[in-house]
């Protein structure tokens, strides 16, 4: 597929170095402009290309940037995708790095959903709770037993069956967790977040998550 990677750290990174080796074609962009990822560019084969270009013709969209910068992101960044494509949001509101939403805090958003309305595109919520070097390091085959499940948040089920695809491809498993509406049951905080785990311990933390934001990440 085509896929179109916007910010380019530790997960943006990753995800590059995964799905060009995987055969995908890759464009990635960050904040910096395309000469400052030509050692990424080099080492994976991905094109790096400006923001505003990454999503032309893309498939799937991974939006892989602080929350603080979504709105900074360019306008019409997605009109040039695919007919239908996906666009996976890994974002994750920390107060304390992004400032004060009001948005989340006080109107009861979830982030992705706050995210997709800035996008002005439905977003498919995955890998805001994997650790980066998992990507790399913790691919299994389909039935190892130490396969890891990661959760999978949207309203738009062809995506999301896309999306998990996809991460199925990279190696590990994937729990449906419901539309954006739902998706704080992954936000950082809960049981899943940051959990290294199979399908069911998965689903077990999904269900005894609570909607009550933690002290750790309100303002």
């Amino acid at each position: 597929m085509k896929i179109g990677i916007i910010g380019a750290g530790n997960i943006g990174g990753n995800l590059t170095r995964r799905l060009t080796a995987l055969g995908h074609d890759v464009a990635v962009a960050n904040s910096r402009g395309p000469e400052t990822l030509r050692e990424l560019a080099e080492e994976t084969g991905a094109t790096p290309v400006r923001a505003e270009d990454a999503a032309e013709g893309a498939q799937v969209v991974v939006v892989t940037v602080p929350l603080k910068a979504v709105p900074l992101l360019p306008d019409g960044l997605l009109d040039g995708a695919a007919e239908g494509a996906a666009v996976i949001d890994t974002g994750n509101y920390y107060p304390q790095r992004d400032g004060r939403i009001a948005a989340i805090e006080d109107e009861g958003l979830t982030e992705s959903r706050w995210t997709e309305r800035h996008l002005g595109h439905p977003v498919i919520k995955a890998f805001n709770g994997t650790y980066a070097q998992d990507i790399l390091d913790r691919p299994r085959p389909a039935g190892d037993p130490d396969r890891l499940a990661l959760p999978v948040a949207g309203d738009d089920e062809a995506a999301k069956r896309t999306v998990r695809a996809l991460i199925e491809e990279l190696g590990f498993d994937t729990v449906d967790a419901g539309g954006i509406t739902d998706s704080w049951r992954q936000q950082p905080g809960t049981p899943v977040y940051g959990l290294q785990a199979g399908v069911e311990a998965v689903r077990k933390a999904l269900a005894e998550a609570s909607p009550e934001r933690t002290a750790n990440f309100r303002a």
